[in-house]
C-alpha cells in the first residue's frame, strides 16, 4: 500500500521539477557501516540529483540515537557518491521526524529556496506527508520509487564517521522518555514561525512556542 501511494505521489510531484532543493530526513549511524535505511535516502536523493530532479540537497537530523550527526554522516556519504559539496546543506536542530521537516523547510527558505520537495522511504513520506497538509507547509513529495531504486548500484562508498561525532553526546532516549519521544515525532516540540501558522486555531494553540512575525521584524 505505502509503495504504490508513493510511486502515486512521486508521478505526480515530478512533473512540477527541477526542485530547488530536497529535504533528506536523518537516520541513525552506528559508526560502522551504514544502514538499509541510508541506503534507501541517500541513493535516492542521489537518484534525484543526477536526474536533475532535485538542484540540491539538505539532509536533516542531529545526533539522537548515536554520537554521530545524522545529516553530517549523510551529506559525507551523498558527498561520496558524487555530489558536488556546494549542493549539500545539513540542517543540525532536529530530533524526530516532523522537526526534519519543518526546520528544513525554513533553512530551504533562509537559503532562497523557492520550489522544495521532501524525498524518503514510502512509509516516512505518508506519514510526514498527513503532516504536511494538515499544516499547510509548502513542500511536495518525491518519495522514493521502489521499482526504480532496485534498478541502480546501491553501492556504499567509504567515508571517516568520525568527522561526524557530536561532543558531549547524550542519547534522546537518556533525556526523554517513551511518551515524550512520541509528542516530538507528534510535532509538539517545535518552535513554530508564526507566518507558517495558517489558522488561528493553530496560533492560539502554539503562542507559547511560536515566534511572532512582529519579532521578526524587530530583529536588527
Amino acid at each position: 500500500m505505502f509503495y504504490r501511494s508513493a510511486a502515486k505521489a512521486f508521478e505526480k510531484d515530478k512533473q512540477n521539477q527541477p526542485y530547488d532543493v530536497i529535504i533528506v530526513p536523518g537516520f541513525p549511524y552506528q559508526g560502522n557501516e551504514w544502514d538499509m535505511v541510508h541506503k534507501m535516502r541517500i541513493h535516492w536523493a542521489y537518484y534525484l540529483f543526477k536526474k536533475g530532479y532535485a538542484k540540491n540537497i539538505i539532509f536533516s537530523g542531529s545526533a539522537v540515537a548515536t554520537p554521530y550527526v545524522e545529516s553530517k554522516v549523510m551529506a559525507y556519504y551523498a558527498e561520496a557518491l558524487g555530489i558536488p559539496k556546494q549542493n549539500i546543506f545539513t540542517e543540525e536542530k532536529a530530533e524526530h521526524s516532523t522537526e526534519n521537516v519543518y526546520y528544513s523547510y525554513r533553512l530551504a527558505k533562509g537559503l532562497g529556496f523557492k520550489k522544495i520537495a521532501l524525498a524518503t522511504d514510502p512509509f516516512q513520506s505518508s506519514y510526514m506527508g498527513k503532516f504536511m497538509r494538515k499544516f499547510e507547509i509548502p513542500v511536495a513529495l518525491l518519495p522514493t520509487a521502489i521499482d526504480t531504486l532496485k534498478t541502480l548500484d546501491l553501492y556504499e562508498p567509504k567515508i571517516d564517521p568520525k568527522l561526524a561525532m557530536k561532543d558531549g553526546f547524550v542519547k534522546l532516549s537518556s533525556r526523554e522518555n517513551f511518551f515524550q519521544r512520541i509528542k516530538g515525532t507528534m510535532g509538539k516540540y517545535i518552535i513554530w514561525h508564526e507566518e507558517d501558522l495558517k489558522k488561528k486555531k493553530y496560533r492560539r494553540r502554539f503562542k507559547d512556542r511560536m515566534i511572532s512575525s512582529g519579532a521578526l521584524s524587530k530583529e536588527p
